[in-house]
Protein backbone atom coordinates (compact mmCIF):
# COMPACT_ATOMS: atom_id res chain seq x y z
CA UNK A 1 0.00 0.00 0.00
CA UNK A 2 1.28 3.63 -0.78
CA UNK A 3 1.21 5.85 2.17
CA UNK A 4 4.22 7.73 1.86
CA UNK A 5 4.49 9.71 -1.44
CA UNK A 6 7.36 11.61 -3.14
CA UNK A 7 6.67 14.24 -5.96
CA UNK A 8 9.82 15.90 -7.68
CA UNK A 9 9.17 18.95 -9.81
CA UNK A 10 6.00 20.99 -8.87
CA UNK A 11 4.55 22.37 -12.38
CA UNK A 12 1.71 21.87 -12.88
CA UNK A 13 1.24 18.27 -13.32
CA UNK A 14 3.41 17.80 -10.25
CA UNK A 15 1.54 20.24 -8.26
CA UNK A 16 -1.49 18.68 -9.45
CA UNK A 17 -0.66 15.60 -8.36
CA UNK A 18 0.59 16.94 -5.00
CA UNK A 19 -2.79 18.85 -3.79
CA UNK A 20 -4.56 15.70 -5.40
CA UNK A 21 -2.39 13.57 -2.95
CA UNK A 22 -3.03 16.25 0.12
CA UNK A 23 -6.86 16.65 -0.81
CA UNK A 24 -8.10 12.99 -1.22
CA UNK A 25 -5.49 10.70 0.59
CA UNK A 26 -4.12 9.78 3.81
CA UNK A 27 -0.43 9.99 2.72
CA UNK A 28 2.55 11.71 3.73
CA UNK A 29 3.86 13.68 1.35
CA UNK A 30 7.24 15.01 0.35
CA UNK A 31 7.87 17.53 -2.47
CA UNK A 32 10.84 18.55 -4.01
CA UNK A 33 10.81 21.52 -7.03
CA UNK A 34 14.33 23.52 -8.06
CA UNK A 35 12.76 26.66 -7.55
CA UNK A 36 12.73 27.48 -3.88
CA UNK A 37 9.78 30.07 -3.96
CA UNK A 38 7.81 27.32 -5.54
CA UNK A 39 8.73 24.81 -2.96
CA UNK A 40 8.20 27.14 0.01
CA UNK A 41 5.18 27.74 -0.77
CA UNK A 42 3.86 24.31 -1.22
CA UNK A 43 5.60 23.65 2.83
CA UNK A 44 3.23 27.30 3.48
CA UNK A 45 0.11 25.74 2.16
CA UNK A 46 0.29 22.93 3.81
CA UNK A 47 0.89 20.92 0.53
CA UNK A 48 3.67 19.08 1.19
CA UNK A 49 4.84 17.86 4.65
CA UNK A 50 8.43 18.17 4.14
CA UNK A 51 10.64 18.94 1.49
CA UNK A 52 11.60 16.13 -0.44
CA UNK A 53 15.45 15.60 0.45
CA UNK A 54 17.75 12.67 -0.44
CA UNK A 55 17.96 11.45 2.66
CA UNK A 56 13.50 11.05 2.21
CA UNK A 57 14.14 9.17 -0.37
CA UNK A 58 14.18 5.66 1.15
CA UNK A 59 10.96 6.18 3.14
CA UNK A 60 8.94 6.90 0.09
CA UNK A 61 6.75 3.99 -1.39
CA UNK A 62 6.02 6.12 -4.72
CA UNK A 63 8.31 8.40 -6.03
CA UNK A 64 6.75 11.00 -9.01
CA UNK A 65 8.59 12.38 -11.56
CA UNK A 66 7.35 15.26 -12.64
CA UNK A 67 9.75 16.85 -14.67
CA UNK A 68 11.27 16.95 -18.27
CA UNK A 69 11.96 13.80 -19.44
CA UNK A 70 16.03 14.44 -19.73
CA UNK A 71 15.30 15.68 -16.35
CA UNK A 72 13.77 12.85 -15.25
CA UNK A 73 16.48 10.17 -16.40
CA UNK A 74 19.54 12.61 -14.58
CA UNK A 75 17.03 12.94 -11.65
CA UNK A 76 16.44 8.72 -11.11
CA UNK A 77 20.52 8.21 -12.46
CA UNK A 78 21.85 10.47 -9.66
CA UNK A 79 19.84 9.31 -6.74
CA UNK A 80 19.54 5.45 -7.83
CA UNK A 81 20.67 3.93 -4.42
CA UNK A 82 18.04 5.80 -2.24
CA UNK A 83 15.33 4.58 -3.52
CA UNK A 84 13.80 2.08 -1.36
CA UNK A 85 14.43 -1.50 -2.43
CA UNK A 86 11.05 -2.91 -3.92
CA UNK A 87 9.74 0.67 -3.71
CA UNK A 88 8.16 2.15 -6.96
CA UNK A 89 9.47 5.26 -9.31
CA UNK A 90 6.71 6.65 -11.92
CA UNK A 91 7.54 9.47 -14.31
CA UNK A 92 5.01 11.72 -15.74
CA UNK A 93 6.29 12.29 -19.02
CA UNK A 94 5.38 13.24 -22.44
CA UNK A 95 7.36 10.49 -24.37
CA UNK A 96 8.22 7.57 -22.90
CA UNK A 97 11.05 5.41 -24.89
CA UNK A 98 14.02 8.19 -24.05
CA UNK A 99 13.36 7.73 -20.24
CA UNK A 100 12.48 4.28 -20.10
CA UNK A 101 14.76 3.04 -21.95
CA UNK A 102 18.07 4.12 -20.16
CA UNK A 103 16.19 3.48 -16.72
CA UNK A 104 15.58 -0.02 -17.04
CA UNK A 105 18.94 -1.48 -16.11
CA UNK A 106 19.44 1.19 -13.41
CA UNK A 107 16.15 0.23 -11.39
CA UNK A 108 16.94 -3.48 -12.07
CA UNK A 109 20.39 -2.97 -10.46
CA UNK A 110 19.17 -0.66 -7.66
CA UNK A 111 16.67 -3.24 -6.59
CA UNK A 112 13.05 -0.29 -7.37
CA UNK A 113 10.55 -0.75 -9.76
CA UNK A 114 10.33 2.13 -12.70
CA UNK A 115 7.24 2.35 -14.48
CA UNK A 116 6.73 4.84 -17.15
CA UNK A 117 3.51 7.23 -16.77
CA UNK A 118 2.05 10.30 -18.39
CA UNK A 119 -1.05 11.54 -16.98
CA UNK A 120 -3.40 12.32 -19.94
CA UNK A 121 -4.87 15.41 -18.57
CA UNK A 122 -3.38 19.39 -18.69
CA UNK A 123 -4.52 22.70 -19.34
CA UNK A 124 -2.79 25.57 -21.72
CA UNK A 125 -1.39 26.92 -18.46
CA UNK A 126 1.86 26.27 -16.63
CA UNK A 127 3.66 26.04 -13.26
CA UNK A 128 2.21 25.47 -9.75
CA UNK A 129 0.37 28.41 -9.84
CA UNK A 130 -2.59 27.26 -11.84
CA UNK A 131 -2.20 23.44 -10.27
CA UNK A 132 -5.84 22.10 -8.73
CA UNK A 133 -6.37 19.36 -7.17
CA UNK A 134 -8.94 18.73 -9.69
CA UNK A 135 -7.19 18.41 -12.57
CA UNK A 136 -7.02 14.41 -12.75
CA UNK A 137 -11.09 13.66 -12.87
CA UNK A 138 -12.04 11.40 -15.52
CA UNK A 139 -8.65 11.32 -16.51
CA UNK A 140 -6.71 8.35 -18.05
CA UNK A 141 -3.22 7.37 -16.86
CA UNK A 142 -1.02 5.48 -19.33
CA UNK A 143 1.60 3.17 -17.90
CA UNK A 144 4.32 1.58 -19.47
CA UNK A 145 5.76 -1.23 -17.78
CA UNK A 146 8.97 -3.41 -18.62
CA UNK A 147 7.57 -7.05 -19.06
CA UNK A 148 9.08 -8.18 -16.02
CA UNK A 149 7.43 -5.40 -13.71
CA UNK A 150 5.36 -7.23 -11.18
CA UNK A 151 1.62 -6.89 -11.43
CA UNK A 152 1.22 -5.96 -8.06
CA UNK A 153 3.08 -2.68 -8.63
CA UNK A 154 0.71 -1.83 -11.66
CA UNK A 155 -2.26 -2.59 -8.86
CA UNK A 156 -0.84 -0.28 -6.11
CA UNK A 157 0.00 2.43 -9.05
CA UNK A 158 -3.68 1.98 -10.29
CA UNK A 159 -5.57 2.00 -6.51
CA UNK A 160 -3.49 4.70 -5.84
CA UNK A 161 -4.26 6.95 -8.96
CA UNK A 162 -8.32 5.92 -8.70
CA UNK A 163 -7.84 7.84 -5.20
CA UNK A 164 -6.48 11.07 -7.45
CA UNK A 165 -9.57 11.40 -9.63
CA UNK A 166 -7.97 9.18 -12.83
CA UNK A 167 -10.89 6.89 -14.29
CA UNK A 168 -9.00 4.70 -16.87
CA UNK A 169 -6.05 2.92 -16.54
CA UNK A 170 -4.53 2.69 -20.00
CA UNK A 171 -1.42 -0.36 -20.36
CA UNK A 172 1.01 0.42 -23.04
CA UNK A 173 4.23 0.09 -23.89
CA UNK A 174 6.82 2.67 -24.98
CA UNK A 175 6.96 2.16 -28.41
CA UNK A 176 3.18 2.36 -28.73
CA UNK A 177 2.69 5.15 -26.55
CA UNK A 178 5.15 7.53 -28.57
CA UNK A 179 3.86 6.46 -31.69
CA UNK A 180 0.21 7.02 -30.78
CA UNK A 181 0.98 10.31 -29.01
CA UNK A 182 2.63 11.80 -32.10
CA UNK A 183 -0.76 11.87 -33.32
CA UNK A 184 -3.31 12.38 -30.60
CA UNK A 185 -1.16 14.84 -29.01
CA UNK A 186 2.14 16.51 -30.51
CA UNK A 187 0.83 16.82 -34.08
CA UNK A 188 -2.18 19.17 -32.37
CA UNK A 189 0.27 20.95 -30.52
CA UNK A 190 2.52 21.63 -33.56
CA UNK A 191 -1.03 21.96 -36.30
CA UNK A 192 -2.31 25.01 -34.00
CA UNK A 193 0.88 26.69 -33.56
CA UNK A 194 1.35 26.44 -37.73
CA UNK A 195 -2.58 27.52 -37.98
CA UNK A 196 -1.89 30.87 -35.67
CA UNK A 197 0.74 31.90 -37.87
CA UNK A 198 -1.31 32.77 -40.46
CA UNK A 199 -1.18 36.48 -40.95
CA UNK A 200 -4.98 36.15 -40.70
CA UNK A 201 -5.08 35.45 -37.09
CA UNK A 202 -5.43 38.80 -35.92
CA UNK A 203 -8.46 39.55 -37.90
CA UNK A 204 -10.27 36.46 -35.90
CA UNK A 205 -12.44 38.71 -33.63
CA UNK A 206 -16.53 38.79 -34.97
CA UNK A 207 -15.58 35.74 -37.37
CA UNK A 208 -15.73 32.49 -35.66
CA UNK A 209 -18.40 30.81 -33.72
CA UNK A 210 -15.88 28.74 -31.58
CA UNK A 211 -13.85 27.01 -34.34
CA UNK A 212 -10.96 29.32 -34.06
CA UNK A 213 -10.69 28.76 -30.30
CA UNK A 214 -11.29 25.44 -30.82
CA UNK A 215 -8.04 24.97 -33.32
CA UNK A 216 -5.50 27.57 -31.28
CA UNK A 217 -5.89 26.72 -27.60
CA UNK A 218 -3.11 24.58 -27.44
CA UNK A 219 -0.91 27.03 -29.49
CA UNK A 220 -0.66 28.51 -25.83
CA UNK A 221 2.33 25.94 -24.42
CA UNK A 222 5.20 26.23 -22.92
CA UNK A 223 7.51 26.25 -25.73
CA UNK A 224 10.62 24.83 -23.66
CA UNK A 225 9.03 21.34 -22.65
CA UNK A 226 7.29 21.23 -26.03
CA UNK A 227 10.22 21.78 -27.68
CA UNK A 228 11.92 18.77 -25.93
CA UNK A 229 8.53 16.51 -26.63
CA UNK A 230 8.89 17.20 -30.39
CA UNK A 231 12.33 16.73 -30.31
CA UNK A 232 12.73 13.15 -28.51
CA UNK A 233 9.90 11.84 -30.34
CA UNK A 234 11.13 13.17 -33.99
CA UNK A 235 10.65 10.17 -35.63
CA UNK A 236 6.56 9.54 -35.43
CA UNK A 237 6.18 12.96 -34.83
CA UNK A 238 7.65 13.94 -38.37
CA UNK A 239 5.67 10.60 -39.87
CA UNK A 240 2.80 12.16 -38.58
CA UNK A 241 3.15 16.01 -39.80
CA UNK A 242 3.99 14.03 -43.49
CA UNK A 243 0.64 12.23 -43.14
CA UNK A 244 -1.08 15.97 -42.56
CA UNK A 245 0.68 17.21 -45.53
CA UNK A 246 -0.37 15.23 -47.81
CA UNK A 247 -3.62 15.14 -46.57
CA UNK A 248 -3.94 19.14 -46.94
CA UNK A 249 -2.31 19.06 -50.47
CA UNK A 250 -5.03 16.98 -51.59
CA UNK A 251 -7.97 19.39 -50.11
CA UNK A 252 -5.88 22.05 -51.99
CA UNK A 253 -5.75 19.96 -55.10
CA UNK A 254 -9.06 19.34 -55.04
CA UNK A 255 -10.56 22.26 -54.13
CA UNK A 256 -8.18 24.55 -56.85
CA UNK A 257 -9.92 22.43 -59.27
CA UNK A 258 -13.09 23.19 -58.17
CA UNK A 259 -14.36 19.13 -58.07
CA UNK A 260 -17.21 19.59 -56.24
CA UNK A 261 -17.98 15.49 -55.95
CA UNK A 262 -14.46 14.18 -54.65
CA UNK A 263 -14.74 17.40 -52.65
CA UNK A 264 -17.68 15.87 -51.29
CA UNK A 265 -16.80 12.67 -50.98
CA UNK A 266 -13.53 13.32 -48.96
CA UNK A 267 -15.95 15.32 -46.30
CA UNK A 268 -18.09 12.78 -46.21
CA UNK A 269 -15.51 10.44 -45.37
CA UNK A 270 -13.80 12.83 -42.66
CA UNK A 271 -17.03 12.84 -41.24
CA UNK A 272 -18.04 9.41 -41.27
CA UNK A 273 -14.41 8.75 -39.32
CA UNK A 274 -15.24 10.99 -36.74
CA UNK A 275 -18.13 9.34 -35.88
CA UNK A 276 -16.58 6.25 -35.91
CA UNK A 277 -14.03 7.63 -33.40
CA UNK A 278 -17.52 9.24 -31.48
CA UNK A 279 -18.44 5.50 -30.65
CA UNK A 280 -15.46 4.40 -29.47
CA UNK A 281 -15.29 7.04 -26.93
Amino acid sequence: MIQTVGIVGLGLIGGSLAKAVRRYTDCTLYGYDACGAVLSRALDEGIASAALTPDRLPDCDLVIAALYPEATVAYVTEHRELFRKGGLVMDCGGVKGVVCGPLEKVAREEGFHFVGGHPMAGIERSGYGHAFPELFQGASLILTPYPDTPRSCLEEIWQFAQKLGFSHLQPSTPQEHDHIIAYTSQLAHVVSCAYVGSPSAPSFQGFSAGSFKDMTRVAKLNEEMWTELFLENREALVREIDTLVEELAAFAYTIRRGDRENLKNMLRRAREIKEAIDKDC
